[in-house]
Protein backbone atom coordinates (compact mmCIF):
# COMPACT_ATOMS: atom_id res chain seq x y z
CA UNK A 1 0.00 0.00 0.00
CA UNK A 2 3.34 2.10 0.13
CA UNK A 3 6.25 3.18 -1.13
CA UNK A 4 9.10 4.27 1.41
CA UNK A 5 12.88 4.86 0.47
CA UNK A 6 15.82 5.76 2.84
CA UNK A 7 17.17 9.60 2.74
CA UNK A 8 20.67 10.71 3.14
CA UNK A 9 22.36 13.82 2.62
CA UNK A 10 25.41 14.26 0.36
CA UNK A 11 27.60 13.81 3.86
CA UNK A 12 26.46 10.38 4.69
CA UNK A 13 27.05 6.82 3.18
CA UNK A 14 24.64 5.76 0.42
CA UNK A 15 21.39 4.20 1.64
CA UNK A 16 21.82 0.29 2.39
CA UNK A 17 18.48 -0.18 -0.12
CA UNK A 18 18.57 -4.17 0.37
CA UNK A 19 17.68 -3.62 4.25
CA UNK A 20 15.35 -0.84 2.91
CA UNK A 21 13.85 -3.71 0.84
CA UNK A 22 14.06 -6.21 3.66
CA UNK A 23 12.21 -3.53 5.70
CA UNK A 24 9.63 -3.11 3.60
CA UNK A 25 9.01 -6.43 2.57
CA UNK A 26 8.65 -7.33 6.53
CA UNK A 27 6.07 -5.09 6.67
CA UNK A 28 4.15 -6.39 3.84
CA UNK A 29 4.28 -9.99 5.84
CA UNK A 30 3.06 -8.11 8.92
CA UNK A 31 0.20 -6.65 6.94
CA UNK A 32 -0.48 -9.69 5.20
CA UNK A 33 -1.20 -11.52 8.21
CA UNK A 34 -2.23 -9.00 10.44
CA UNK A 35 -5.20 -8.42 7.27
CA UNK A 36 -4.49 -4.55 7.71
CA UNK A 37 -7.51 -2.49 6.64
CA UNK A 38 -9.93 -4.66 5.80
CA UNK A 39 -7.74 -7.09 3.86
CA UNK A 40 -8.39 -9.54 6.27
CA UNK A 41 -11.82 -11.30 4.85
CA UNK A 42 -9.40 -12.09 1.61
CA UNK A 43 -7.52 -15.80 1.80
CA UNK A 44 -3.98 -15.47 3.46
CA UNK A 45 -2.23 -16.36 -0.16
CA UNK A 46 -4.35 -14.21 -1.77
CA UNK A 47 -3.25 -11.51 0.86
CA UNK A 48 0.33 -12.68 0.30
CA UNK A 49 0.27 -12.00 -3.28
CA UNK A 50 -1.76 -8.83 -2.80
CA UNK A 51 0.80 -7.46 -0.11
CA UNK A 52 4.23 -8.28 -1.21
CA UNK A 53 4.23 -7.12 -5.13
CA UNK A 54 2.08 -3.83 -3.74
CA UNK A 55 5.17 -2.87 -0.77
CA UNK A 56 7.95 -4.08 -3.42
CA UNK A 57 6.62 -2.12 -6.19
CA UNK A 58 6.10 1.25 -3.42
CA UNK A 59 9.75 0.55 -2.13
CA UNK A 60 11.19 1.12 -5.57
CA UNK A 61 8.84 3.92 -6.57
CA UNK A 62 9.42 5.87 -2.92
CA UNK A 63 13.38 5.25 -3.45
CA UNK A 64 13.35 7.22 -6.63
CA UNK A 65 10.78 9.75 -5.76
CA UNK A 66 12.60 10.23 -2.49
CA UNK A 67 16.51 10.23 -4.11
CA UNK A 68 14.88 12.83 -7.04
CA UNK A 69 13.40 15.13 -3.90
CA UNK A 70 16.51 15.12 -2.19
CA UNK A 71 18.71 16.17 -4.80
CA UNK A 72 17.08 19.00 -5.91
CA UNK A 73 16.32 20.05 -2.13
CA UNK A 74 20.26 19.97 -1.33
CA UNK A 75 20.33 23.89 -1.95
CA UNK A 76 17.68 24.58 0.40
CA UNK A 77 18.31 22.06 3.40
CA UNK A 78 19.75 19.10 4.57
CA UNK A 79 16.88 17.99 7.21
CA UNK A 80 16.47 14.14 6.29
CA UNK A 81 13.19 14.19 7.99
CA UNK A 82 11.58 16.95 6.27
CA UNK A 83 12.66 15.43 2.82
CA UNK A 84 11.27 12.03 3.91
CA UNK A 85 8.25 13.83 4.69
CA UNK A 86 7.59 16.19 1.70
CA UNK A 87 8.83 12.52 -0.41
CA UNK A 88 6.31 10.13 1.57
CA UNK A 89 3.43 12.77 0.58
CA UNK A 90 4.48 13.12 -3.22
CA UNK A 91 5.21 9.41 -3.87
CA UNK A 92 1.58 8.72 -2.30
CA UNK A 93 -0.24 10.39 -4.61
CA UNK A 94 -0.03 9.00 -7.44
CA UNK A 95 0.62 5.45 -5.78
CA UNK A 96 -2.65 5.42 -4.35
CA UNK A 97 -4.08 5.01 -7.83
CA UNK A 98 -1.82 2.12 -7.80
CA UNK A 99 -3.30 0.34 -4.50
CA UNK A 100 -6.94 1.26 -5.75
CA UNK A 101 -6.33 -0.89 -9.11
CA UNK A 102 -4.48 -3.42 -7.16
CA UNK A 103 -7.32 -4.02 -4.92
CA UNK A 104 -9.58 -4.54 -7.46
CA UNK A 105 -7.79 -6.65 -9.43
CA UNK A 106 -6.24 -9.12 -6.62
CA UNK A 107 -8.85 -8.85 -3.75
CA UNK A 108 -11.87 -7.93 -5.74
CA UNK A 109 -12.57 -5.12 -3.85
CA UNK A 110 -15.62 -2.47 -4.94
CA UNK A 111 -13.99 0.77 -3.86
CA UNK A 112 -15.74 3.41 -6.20
CA UNK A 113 -13.19 6.34 -7.50
CA UNK A 114 -15.14 8.52 -4.82
CA UNK A 115 -13.57 6.46 -2.32
CA UNK A 116 -9.72 7.16 -3.80
CA UNK A 117 -9.09 10.33 -1.19
CA UNK A 118 -10.01 7.85 1.77
CA UNK A 119 -7.44 5.18 0.79
CA UNK A 120 -4.92 8.16 -0.11
CA UNK A 121 -4.82 8.34 3.61
CA UNK A 122 -4.30 4.79 4.24
CA UNK A 123 -1.59 5.16 2.04
CA UNK A 124 -0.04 8.40 3.31
CA UNK A 125 -0.09 6.48 6.81
CA UNK A 126 1.57 3.35 5.97
CA UNK A 127 4.44 5.77 3.50
CA UNK A 128 5.03 7.89 6.17
CA UNK A 129 5.29 5.22 8.95
CA UNK A 130 8.25 3.31 6.70
CA UNK A 131 9.86 6.42 5.85
CA UNK A 132 10.63 6.97 9.19
CA UNK A 133 11.27 3.46 10.44
CA UNK A 134 14.15 3.80 7.32
CA UNK A 135 15.30 7.20 8.29
CA UNK A 136 16.05 5.86 11.53
CA UNK A 137 17.83 2.96 11.01
CA UNK A 138 20.04 5.18 8.42
CA UNK A 139 20.72 7.72 10.60
CA UNK A 140 21.60 5.29 12.97
CA UNK A 141 24.05 3.52 10.40
CA UNK A 142 24.92 6.96 9.32
CA UNK A 143 26.14 7.42 13.40
CA UNK A 144 28.39 4.54 13.51
CA UNK A 145 29.90 4.41 10.01
CA UNK A 146 30.90 8.14 11.12
CA UNK A 147 32.10 7.02 14.73
CA UNK A 148 34.84 8.78 16.26
CA UNK A 149 37.56 6.25 14.84
CA UNK A 150 40.44 5.29 17.85
CA UNK A 151 43.73 7.63 17.22
CA UNK A 152 46.69 6.23 15.77
CA UNK A 153 48.83 4.25 17.71
CA UNK A 154 51.81 6.10 16.52
CA UNK A 155 50.53 9.56 18.72
CA UNK A 156 50.58 6.95 21.61
CA UNK A 157 54.90 7.38 20.79
CA UNK A 158 54.87 11.32 21.20
CA UNK A 159 57.22 12.94 23.08
CA UNK A 160 55.69 15.04 25.92
CA UNK A 161 56.55 17.82 24.77
CA UNK A 162 54.93 17.00 21.28
CA UNK A 163 51.88 15.62 22.49
CA UNK A 164 48.42 17.11 20.96
CA UNK A 165 51.02 18.32 17.84
CA UNK A 166 50.09 17.84 14.00
CA UNK A 167 52.61 15.02 12.74
CA UNK A 168 53.70 16.51 9.29
CA UNK A 169 56.31 14.14 8.76
CA UNK A 170 58.92 10.71 9.69
CA UNK A 171 62.14 11.15 8.57
CA UNK A 172 64.63 7.86 9.13
CA UNK A 173 68.24 9.05 10.62
CA UNK A 174 70.31 5.98 11.68
CA UNK A 175 67.92 3.43 14.17
CA UNK A 176 65.79 7.06 15.12
CA UNK A 177 63.01 8.78 13.40
CA UNK A 178 63.25 12.98 13.49
CA UNK A 179 59.48 13.77 13.79
CA UNK A 180 58.26 16.62 12.29
CA UNK A 181 55.48 18.38 14.05
CA UNK A 182 53.24 21.69 14.72
CA UNK A 183 55.66 21.77 17.58
CA UNK A 184 58.77 21.15 16.61
CA UNK A 185 60.97 18.09 16.08
CA UNK A 186 62.21 15.31 18.43
CA UNK A 187 63.86 12.31 17.60
CA UNK A 188 61.86 8.57 18.75
CA UNK A 189 63.80 5.39 18.95
CA UNK A 190 61.60 3.03 15.85
CA UNK A 191 61.75 1.75 12.38
CA UNK A 192 60.17 3.81 9.99
CA UNK A 193 58.15 0.75 8.43
CA UNK A 194 56.76 0.42 11.78
CA UNK A 195 56.05 4.01 12.25
CA UNK A 196 54.50 3.54 8.87
CA UNK A 197 52.28 0.76 10.00
CA UNK A 198 51.32 2.80 12.96
CA UNK A 199 50.60 6.15 11.14
CA UNK A 200 46.92 4.77 10.04
CA UNK A 201 44.54 6.82 10.63
CA UNK A 202 46.20 9.95 9.51
CA UNK A 203 46.24 10.39 5.63
CA UNK A 204 50.03 10.26 4.36
CA UNK A 205 51.80 8.00 2.45
CA UNK A 206 55.61 6.98 2.45
CA UNK A 207 57.05 9.02 -0.11
CA UNK A 208 60.88 8.06 0.27
CA UNK A 209 62.69 5.21 1.41
CA UNK A 210 63.46 7.63 4.25
CA UNK A 211 60.36 9.73 4.57
CA UNK A 212 56.50 9.40 5.31
CA UNK A 213 54.97 12.76 5.29
CA UNK A 214 51.47 13.38 6.10
CA UNK A 215 49.12 15.06 3.15
CA UNK A 216 48.40 18.08 5.12
CA UNK A 217 51.59 18.98 5.77
CA UNK A 218 52.97 19.71 2.06
CA UNK A 219 52.53 23.31 1.38
CA UNK A 220 54.49 22.59 -2.10
CA UNK A 221 55.81 20.12 -4.77
CA UNK A 222 58.25 20.42 -7.24
CA UNK A 223 59.02 18.23 -10.09
CA UNK A 224 62.26 18.55 -12.52
CA UNK A 225 65.30 16.09 -13.73
CA UNK A 226 63.06 13.41 -13.48
CA UNK A 227 62.68 13.79 -10.04
CA UNK A 228 59.81 15.66 -7.05
CA UNK A 229 60.60 17.85 -4.12
CA UNK A 230 57.82 17.90 -1.46
CA UNK A 231 57.87 21.40 0.74
CA UNK A 232 56.47 20.77 4.34
CA UNK A 233 54.92 23.51 6.68
CA UNK A 234 58.08 23.61 8.80
CA UNK A 235 60.46 24.50 5.59
CA UNK A 236 62.21 20.88 5.38
CA UNK A 237 61.94 19.10 1.69
CA UNK A 238 61.13 16.05 1.22
CA UNK A 239 62.93 14.03 -1.96
CA UNK A 240 60.27 11.81 -3.38
CA UNK A 241 61.67 8.21 -4.80
CA UNK A 242 60.83 7.12 -8.13
CA UNK A 243 59.22 4.35 -6.11
CA UNK A 244 56.75 6.16 -5.17
CA UNK A 245 56.32 8.48 -7.50
CA UNK A 246 53.95 7.30 -9.79
CA UNK A 247 51.41 6.43 -6.99
CA UNK A 248 51.61 10.06 -5.21
CA UNK A 249 51.36 10.97 -9.24
CA UNK A 250 47.56 8.79 -9.00
CA UNK A 251 46.71 10.56 -5.60
CA UNK A 252 47.60 14.12 -6.96
CA UNK A 253 50.35 14.96 -4.68
CA UNK A 254 52.39 16.00 -7.29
Amino acid sequence: MTGTSSVSPPSEPPPNHVRGLAITLAAGLFLTFSGAFGTDEAPLLRRLVYWLPVMAVGYVWGSFVTTTIARRARSLTNNTWLIGGVAALVMSVPFTLFVWTASRFVLGSSMPLAGIPFLFGYVLLVSAALTAINLLVESRRTAMTYADPAPPKFLERMPLKLRGAEVWAVEAEDHYLRLHTSKGQDLILLRLSDAVDELQGIEGAQVHRSWWVARDAITDARRGDGRATLTLKDGAEVPVSRTYAGLLRERGWI
